[in-house]
């Protein structure tokens, strides 16, 4: 049994051999003889070396730094056959036949997962090593007896070049330590794939195809590329994909790599854009929406760049055109459903089939006037019917209406609230020009601020009304096709103009206040809510004096015009006093009733003492 304390120390050495170390330099002396020493300067170099294959990102160069698990040459020994008597924690103990049990290093039998590939009782095949341990072992190398075995085939597959099979030991410094059919080979990381390897720990025991791209059978230097590889078969399929790659040729390929704007696929050895407008004949906001990475597809070649190599492809165009006939599968007036996906503030758009969309204008969705945004009755998903009412197949368009499908309230308007009859609504808003007044579901009608009283300038409907308030008014027009409905509130009320018109005439004295003065004249107030205009050139007493009206003031006046449908009135001072001339005059000519009688001069002094007393 050996003493495992010994057994460490050799299983240390032992390790120390399967370090990658640098080749002999050129002056090295070579030979059985020599060995020892050869031995002895490959471990002293070995850390130099170790760090410049470090630092060197170029392959070349770390092939040229790169030495294998073991300094020693592959020994011509014989390769013994022996039996596993037993494993410890450091070792393996084998039978070989000898006079003395042999010993080798445990980690020579370990797979990737760490397991011993042996137990007691197997057949095992072991080369002696060098010296004896302090129990008398003899020293024993599975590593050397496989490496010995596997050197033909990987001989032949570096002359041939031919790829050949590899197992992922264990991730090292630089890269990854492979077994090839027991022989220890190193993989560089730069070699591992065609793109860089973020993480060479997940390799651990894959198998890979790798070619020899070093090979030293004298210092057992195995180096390995799994990319040269990856590029010659690249190579092939891009050779192959070029004898039948042409713009309009249909082409399968694989996903390789989505991005926001499209998706690379590769061809066979070219990869080409499949961009997001020329996946889908409708609207995609994300290519995995259509395909994800690894998905296999057939694409149509549309542009082929050969000198840059790039290709440019397209899914959709493998289908037809679905605007082509569109103007025949949606005429105008067909009733149709489909998806809403999209709101604006104008409206919906509505998936009617892949690649087919139609707007619904915000003032096609309602009859009502009151919806200010589309979001209040649609909303993304949701399915609608609606009606076509336009197609433009060249602008790829299609307008569509929900209202339509709705019985139009303004069609029957007219029956239900004729012109004339009386109203009532609620106050929904108030403009500068009126008050719309709410008198059924999506109906408005609007109070224009003339309308709203026969007395009262009214210069802002607030004056009248506040939004909220119920009131009636009178239906005084109904236009459909504008979807318009007048009313007024004051027509409920007795027309004070109507009234005064049929009460006074032409030649009637009217006693009036001035209410205003303009540059022309004065508006005289003559009847509540009715004004009459005095023009300067009537503003004049008997005389032909100028009388001057100001507001407050008082006077009688004469209609001396009047219009009852401009609902006009013209007033004159001037005419009251040549009527109350005429008066007299004709009151002159009558014979007086007097036993003394009057004569001119009683006459002229009444007149007189009128004046003065005026």
């Amino acid at each position: 049994m050996p003493d495992d304390n010994n057994a460490h120390n050799q299983d240390s050495a032992t390790s120390t051999m399967t370090e990658p170390m640098p080749e002999p330099a050129a002056d090295a002396t070579e030979g059985s003889d020599s060995n020892q020493t050869a031995e002895q300067g490959d471990s002293n170099s070995t850390h130099d070396d170790k760090q410049t294959a470090a630092t060197s990102d170029d392959f070349a160069s770390a092939l040229a730094t790169f030495t294998t698990e073991s300094a020693e040459a592959v020994s011509d020994d014989h390769v013994l056959k022996g039996t596993v008597l037993k494993l410890t924690a450091t070792h393996v103990v084998v039978d070989i036949g000898a006079k003395s049990e042999g010993m080798l290093p445990l980690a020579e039998v370990l797979d990737h997962d760490g397991t011993p590939r042996f137990e007691p009782g197997d057949e095992i095949n072991v080369m002696r090593d060098k010296g004896e341990t302090e129990e008398g072992y003899i020293n024993l190398s599975h590593q050397k007896a496989q490496r010995l075995r596997a050197w033909d085939e990987i001989e032949k597959a570096y002359n041939e070049k031919k790829p050949i099979l590899a197992t992922v030991i264990e991730r090292i410094k630089g890269g990854l330590t492979v077994d090839i059919m027991g022989a220890r080979a190193f993989l560089p990381g730069s070699q591992m794939d065609i793109r860089p390897v973020r993480n060479l720990d997940t390799a651990k025991g894959e198998k890979l195809e790798v070619a020899i791209v070093k090979l030293n059978k004298k210092r057992g230097n195995i180096v390995v590329s799994r990319k040269q590889l990856l590029e010659e078969e690249q190579s092939d399929k891009r050779s192959k994909t070029l004898e039948h790659l042409e713009e309009g040729s249909i082409l399968t390929g694989v996903v390789k790599n989505l991005t926001e704007y499209g998706a690379f696929v590769d061809l066979g050895g070219i990869d080409g854009l499949l961009h997001i407008t020329d996946m889908s004949w409708g609207r995609l906001t994300h290519p995995r929406a259509l395909v994800n990475v690894g998905d296999q597809i057939q694409v149509k070649v549309l542009k082929f760049d050969k000198d840059k190599q790039r290709v440019s492809l397209g899914f959709k165009q493998l289908t037809p055109d679905p605007w082509l006939d569109a103007e025949h599968r949606y005429p105008v007036g067909a009733h149709v459903g489909g998806r809403v996906i999209s709101v604006t503030d104008y409206g919906a758009f509505i998936e009617l089939e892949q690649g087919i969309e139609g707007l619904v204008h915000v003032s096609e969705m309602t009859w009502s006037k009151r919806v200010k945004h589309p979001s209040k009755l649609v909303n993304v998903d949701d399915h609608v019917d609606c009606v076509v009412l336009n197609v433009n197949p060249q602008e790829r368009r299609i307008s569509l209406g929900m209202r339509q499908l709705a019985a139009n309230p303004w069609d029957e308007l007219h029956h239900k609230y004729p012109v004339g009859a009386t109203v009532e609504g609620r106050v929904r808003n108030l403009t500068d020009f009126g008050a719309f007044v709410e008198i059924d579901d999506g109906i408005d009608g609007l109070v224009h601020v003339s309308n709203l009283s026969w007395t009262k300038r009214v210069k802002h409907p607030s004056e009248i009304l506040k939004k909220g308030d119920r009131v009636k008014a009178l239906v005084l027009a109904i236009e459909p096709d504008k979807r318009r409905l007048s009313l007024g509130v004051k027509q409920l009320q007795p027309d004070v103009w109507e009234t005064f018109f049929q009460g006074h005439h032409v030649g009637d004295v009217v006693h009036g206040k001035v209410l205003r003065v303009a540059t022309f004249g004065a508006f005289v107030e003559i009847a509540e809510g009715v004004e009459g205009l005095c023009h300067n050139s009537e503003a004049q007493d008997a005389n032909g004096q100028q009388i001057k009206l100001e507001p407050g003031l008082e006077h009688d006046f004469k209609i001396i015009k009047m219009n009852p449908e401009e609902k006009k009135v013209g007033l004159s001072i001037k005419a009251v006093g040549e009527e109350a001339s005429r008066v007299e005059v004709e009151a002159y000519k009558q014979p007086v009733a007097s036993t003394s009688g009057s004569t001119i001069g009683d006459l002229i002094t009444w007149k007189r003492a009128e004046s003065e007393n005026g």
